[in-house]
């Protein structure tokens, strides 16, 4: 028996449907359409408004931060190169910030924007949001307790950021590590140490950090002369190299106050320390302050007044001659009483002509 055979005598026989049955169908097919087409209709026009305002919206939106963006930067090019740019922070910092910032908020622009229009997109299919809002909810905060570390780390880079609390080109103490920054990210920030490595810092294991570069700085110089110098000359002979330092370039713009004799800040019998400070640009510190010592350096020269400091050059005495240098060696000979001296005794003289 073969296969059409066996499946002619195995299936039913199709019942035949009759032109008004089919009519009939039809009718309520078209009716049905007719009584939805309106409710569909208008549903479609809803959800198109909805996806088209919500396209426009985060275009208009994410189109203003780009201007924003743009505008800062061009606002910090323009202060590049001159004496007001030197006072605030470099062009390549505030790019970077600028741009970490613009992409935060056109990130959470779009993401409300869309995440809005999606959840009012359902609702225009009549779907029930509660249990949806309820499980994002639960997977929000689970995700949040799985991903803790760089939520964490996101979030403190946010801030960092927005409150500009370091940026490219900083020297900063961060705890766990210090040097230049490198890069800022919103998880992560770049260090180059003092010996040119770079460290990788989570932003969130940054619990403080000092900014050596925000503000101003302070060169502190300490110098160390005979306690018999007349101090009113060394105030004058280190008040004169601050001046003059004050009025060459380009000391005159690192320099954000004149050099001033703070005092006596040790007394020793063989010496005394005079403290010099002064106010500088943050960042150029160690620079001026080897600058300063120079110039104080040269300057006390000119005026006879030598620096002194730490302990004095011990001459170097010859050793004591050692009294047992010329003696010899003891010998086991010289005591009566040893085994080798009773040995080497001579023997008594006997008489050989006596019988």
């Amino acid at each position: 028996m073969s296969w059409s055979v066996l499946a002619a005598a195995t299936d039913p026989e199709p019942i035949p449907v009759t032109l008004d049955e089919a009519a009939e169908k039809a009718t309520d097919a078209a009716s049905w359409v007719e009584e939805n087409w309106s409710t569909w209709l208008n549903t479609g026009l809803r959800i198109l408004l909805i996806l088209v305002v919500a396209l426009l919206l985060r275009w208009a939106v994410r189109r203003a931060l780009t201007k924003l963006i743009e505008r800062m930067n061009r606002s910090a090019q323009a202060v590049e190169g001159t004496a007001l740019g030197g006072l605030l922070v470099n062009a390549e910092r505030r790019r970077q910030r600028s741009e970490a910032i613009g992409s935060v908020l056109r990130s959470v622009a779009s993401f409300l924007i869309l995440g809005t229009a999606g959840l009012m997109v359902l609702g225009a299919f009549d779907i029930d949001l509660a249990p949806l809002l309820a499980s994002a909810g639960v997977a929000g905060v689970a995700i949040g307790f799985g991903a803790r570390n760089l939520v964490t780390d996101f979030l403190s880079g946010v801030f960092m950021i927005l409150e500009d609390q370091y940026g490219v080109g900083d020297s900063v103490d961060a705890g766990v590590a210090s040097g230049e920054v490198v890069e800022v990210g919103l998880r992560v920030t770049k260090l180059r140490g003092i010996d040119g490595e770079i460290w990788y810092v989570r932003n969130g294991e940054i619990k403080r950090i000092g900014n050596l570069s925000q503000g101003w700085a302070t060169a502190s110089v300490d110098v160390t002369v005979r306690p018999t110098e007349d101090l009113d000359r060394v105030q004058g002979v280190i008040a004169a190299a601050g001046e003059a330092m004050a009025k060459d370039e380009p000391w005159n713009e690192r320099l954000w106050g004149p050099v001033e004799v703070l005092g006596l800040t040790e007394v020793l019998l063989d010496s005394m320390t005079v403290r010099v400070s002064a106010k500088t640009m943050p960042g150029k510190k160690l620079g001026v302050e080897r600058e300063l010592r120079w110039r104080i350096k040269r300057g006390l020269d000119e005026a006879g007044i030598r620096i002194v400091g730490g302990l004095p050059a011990q001459a170097e005495e010859p050793a004591p001659a050692d009294p047992t240098a010329g003696m010899a060696a003891p010998s086991v000979f010289s005591s009566a009483t040893s085994p080798q001296s009773a040995a080497a005794t001579p023997l008594p003289r006997t008489d050989l002509n006596k019988p």
